[in-house]
């Protein structure tokens, strides 16, 4: 099995089963994202504690891309301190632009993405959610709907 078809196995099995989907009752932070060119819609949820990402969940339906990306980011996130959570947004987003390298691991199977430029809003989404929900957005996070398009 070459990498593109690696890449894509990953994002199928993603989009099929996705990672950390539900409602997170406790949350400390709920970000509604959406994507009105496709129809992509992803609630974020996160519960973080001392500068933590204690859990994480999601709610949403979207096209493959938009959920694997976005159940492979809360297995990226989960347990990780806010600030590794910031620099991996960083990387991935640079990465799916195609304006940087891609973390390594289960993430790279996003790498490809930049080839399809309709495609890039969807891959993420999510990961905007996530910026606006560590509060990265000048005005603090978690206070207005994320968009593809604002």
């Amino acid at each position: 099995m070459n990498m593109p078809e690696l890449y894509q196995e990953i994002i199928l099995d993603h989009a099929k089963r996705p990672m950390n989907k539900g409602v997170l009752p406790d949350a400390t932070v709920t970000v509604p994202a959406d994507n009105p060119t496709c129809g992509d819609e992803v609630t974020l949820q996160l519960r973080v504690a001392d500068g933590r990402i204690e859990e994480v969940k999601f709610t949403g339906q979207g096209c493959a891309i938009c959920m694997a990306s976005t159940s492979m980011m809360t297995r990226a996130i989960k347990g990780k301190p806010c600030a590794e959570a910031e620099a991996l947004y960083r990387r991935v987003h640079d990465g799916v632009r195609g304006s940087g390298e891609m973390p390594k691991g289960e993430l790279g199977a996003l790498s490809g993405v930049k080839d399809f430029p309709q495609r890039v809003k969807c891959a993420l989404l999510a990961w905007e959610a996530l910026r606006e929900a560590l509060g990265v957005r000048k005005g603090g996070g978690g206070e207005r709907v994320v968009t593809t398009e604002g």
